[in-house]
């Protein structure tokens, strides 16, 4: 059955009056709201029938209405007016992406801090290849003594990985040069398979004390390279969740928390061929997210990586407000992660 403009109207009203001040919206509220130009008995008709549809839900006979996950759903369709970012929000945004262009996981969990303290939400950020096999871009070996060094390593990804490599023999300093070129003749833009190969075919050619280094090393790359090839999710701001009326009590709001926690590999992802996507309420497959809701966009980091971020919040979210939130993120990373640099001030339109 489609709904009449009028029922649409109240069922806007409702919702967004619902999301300002999370209290069951009563006839009176509604008829103030459209500015008396309905009354409240035919008000209370309509609330009646938006109910019996499926839109709204009555708490206590005697309350007012709330929204429906069914209700929210038609109000992000149809009746959600899109927002546009002011001019202060994004340069709000911009300074908070105002960040090094340095390891990415640095960079995506900073960015899940920003946008949790932006929106006042928790929020979650991703990045992950779409490639089938990461492979090494580039290595240093940085001579710490005699009998140790650190090994760094960016994948084709962009990741920097390091660590502290104990040798069992003693190397000279100025071999550490001419391995540290070797490794980065021989086995970059090789997948781990090949690296061992490469690494057996090699063995005559240096001494003991290089090769034992050069193998130590190898055998840490294909490690990093096998946790590179997977999706890696930071979650940040969990605590904001207290703060709200829906996670009053403890109980509801520990389970939430916990699978933020330790569960966060199951949050959902944006379809891959939309930027945005938005659950409601049981829209979302896992238990713990029935009564929230998910807004999640995408961003291009560029060499085949794709990068994700989202936000998990009540059912009774500001869906304008935090989509235009999120897509501003969204857009400012995939434009700094494509030039090095933020977007221009002041871009988004007023």
């Amino acid at each position: 059955m489609d709904l009449t403009d009028r029922k649409k109207q109240i069922l806007k009203v409702v919702i967004e009056d619902y999301i300002a001040k999370a209290e069951p919206v009563g006839s009176k509220a509604i008829a103030g709201e459209m500015g008396g130009s309905v009354s409240s008995a035919t008000i209370r008709n309509e609330l009646s029938d938006l109910t019996e549809l499926g839109y709204l839900e009555q708490p206590h006979t005697s309350s007012g209405r709330v929204p429906s996950p069914k209700g929210y759903r038609l109000y992000v369709n149809e009746l959600m007016e899109r927002q546009r970012l002011s001019v202060a929000e994004t340069e709000k945004i911009n300074q908070a992406l105002h960040m090094k262009m340095e390891e990415l996981d640095r960079v995506i969990s900073q960015a899940g801090r920003a946008v949790s303290n932006f929106v006042s939400y928790p929020a979650y950020v991703a990045a992950a290849s779409r490639r089938k096999h990461v492979t090494a871009r580039h290595f240093d070996l940085l001579p710490v003594d005699d009998r140790s060094c650190i090994a760094v390593m960016m994948t084709g990804d962009e990741r920097v990985k390091s660590q502290l490599l104990r040798l069992q023999l003693k190397v000279d300093p100025e071999q550490v040069q001419s391995l540290t070129k070797l490794l980065n003749s021989r086995f970059t833009g090789v997948d781990t398979e090949e690296m061992n190969k490469r690494l057996m075919a090699v063995s005559e050619e240096i001494t003991p004390q290089l090769f034992l280094l050069l193998s130590q090393t190898v055998s840490y790359a294909a490690d990093v390279l096998e946790e590179a090839g997977q999706k890696e999710i930071y979650t940040a701001g969990a605590n904001q969740l207290l703060r709200l009326p829906e996670f009053q009590d403890v109980g509801k709001a520990h389970e939430l928390m916990s699978f933020l926690a330790d569960d966060k590999e199951n949050l959902p992802v944006p379809d891959e061929n939309s930027p945005m996507k938005i659950l409601i309420g049981p829209e979302n497959v896992n238990q713990a997210l029935q009564d929230t809701s998910v807004v999640v966009a995408s961003y291009d980091i560029g060499d085949d990586m794709r990068g994700l971020i989202g936000v998990v919040g009540p059912t009774r979210m500001d869906y304008g407000a935090v989509a235009a939130r999120l897509s501003g993120f969204a857009d400012g990373l995939t434009r700094m992660f494509g030039t090095k640099n933020l977007p221009p001030k002041g871009e988004q339109e007023t």
